[in-house]
């Protein structure tokens, strides 16, 4: 009788495994309703067979693609000697990538950490130090200024100066130290600007909040007002960077320099949850053995994904193909006319679709898509996001367009 009964209840595979999950599985995320097995290149695929084509690539941790061969190799032959050890002692792997990191960042020393979020707190710790250190900020009063909007993580710091409430609410007490100005508007955050700011902390675009760009100069405008101001300027480019923008690093775009820049995402290659803090000398040189660390952080497999991971994206213009075939989508994206769409937002392959409340939701959007065969993910309710692996090509792309205009005009037609 209970088979009978799961039978009845459930009709697919797909509906018995989310269920199941359901059961032992806290309830804070909120996904699709699709139950993937396997992946390859940019598809997936469901435990039923059907096919998709994915333009979230796990919001660019997947960037070169799903189980990228080179990098699968790279894993399963390190993986055979050695993985783990800790920093307390020294490995053959730590040294190259870090040196690699440098180089492709232009900066000058790294530390490397697990997720975006300990490498955000890493930058917190770090901007700090050099306050106290360096600018002879009075000690416990620095201030790090942040954008609104922003998504820096979820660990107790990072949403202490969130301006979602979702993030925050029954979490406090929070943190103090943090002041939240609109994201670029320069002259506000000048004022917001004290004897004590020790830092500002932005995404060169914020992608939690809907893909969105500042103005054309706000990063040299943002670099020159911490100039003026002895304040560094730390970019969070966990999800940008890595060539998402049509640049290695979405600061770029504007040819400036930041003090330190946090990466993560993409560096674990789509395999391993790989971070760091890349910064100058004046910054980073003050850690001291004690002040910072992570047992998993810098370990020998994560550190030759890593390295292959950046040497596979510049061997592979993956740089110059996000940008191209970024700008031909965002093209196309903008060029579909539609009243259920307000504004199409984006730079390189790292696009935002926002979508009139008053005719549809963002995540009908997306689960419309998804029946017809493309994953993407809502933020906020009214944008739909696109971040595709950078291996996509221009026939995929087109594949994804179709979809999306099937659904616009079906969503228009039941209006």
């Amino acid at each position: 009788m209970l088979n009978n009964l799961i039978k009845k209840i459930f009709k697919t595979p797909t509906e018995k495994a989310i269920h199941h999950e359901s059961q032992f599985v806290a309830y804070n995320y909120k996904p699709l309703p699709v139950l993937l097995t396997r992946a390859e290149g940019v598809y997936a695929w469901d435990m039923e067979g059907k096919k998709y084509l994915d333009m979230m690539s796990a919001y660019s941790a997947v960037s070169f693609g799903h189980s990228n061969p080179r990098i699968v190799n790279v894993l399963i032959e390190q993986a055979k000697k050695l993985a783990m050890t800790s920093r307390a002692y020294h490995t053959d792997k730590l040294g190259p990538f870090m040196e690699k990191l440098c180089q492709v960042t232009g900066l000058d020393l790294a530390l490397p950490m697990n997720t975006g979020a300990e490498a955000v707190e890493t930058a917190i710790k770090a901007a700090r130090q050099w306050g106290y250190m360096v600018k002879k900020i009075p000690e416990n009063q620095a201030e790090i200024i942040v954008a609104e909007g922003n998504f820096h993580g979820r660990t107790t710091t990072i949403i202490s100066f969130s301006t979602e409430p979702d993030y925050r609410k029954n979490f406090g007490p929070f943190t103090p130290g943090f002041k939240a100005v609109p994201f670029g508007d320069i002259d506000v955050i000048a004022k917001a600007i004290t004897p004590n700011t020790c830092a500002v902390l932005f995404e060169p675009i914020q992608g939690e909040a809907g893909i969105k760009v500042p103005y054309d100069g706000f990063l040299r405008d943002l670099r020159k007002l911490c100039d003026d101001n002895n304040v560094l300027l730390i970019m969070d480019e966990v999800q940008s960077g890595l060539g998402r923008t049509g640049k290695m690093f979405a600061f770029q775009h504007e040819n400036i320099m930041p003090d330190a820049l946090i990466l993560g995402k993409a560096l674990g290659g789509g395999l391993l949850p790989v971070s760091a803090l890349v910064g100058t000398k004046e910054v980073m040189g003050l850690f001291v053995p004690g002040s910072h660390g992570s047992t998993f952080g810098g370990n020998p497999l994560a550190c030759a994904v890593g390295l292959e991971a950046l040497t596979v994206m510049e061997e592979e213009d993956m740089v110059k193909n996000s940008a191209t075939l970024g700008e031909y989508m965002l093209t196309q994206l903008r060029g579909m006319n539609s009243r259920l769409i307000r504004e199409v937002r984006g730079k390189g392959l790292w696009i935002g679709v926002d979508f009139d409340p008053k005719y549809v939701s963002a995540r009908t959007v997306c689960e419309k898509m998804m029946e017809k065969g493309v994953l993407s993910k809502e933020t906020h309710e009214t944008v739909v996001r696109f971040a595709p692996p950078l291996t996509i090509t221009r026939a995929q792309i087109d594949e994804a367009l179709t979809v999306v205009r099937e659904v616009v005009r079906e969503l228009e037609a039941a209006l």
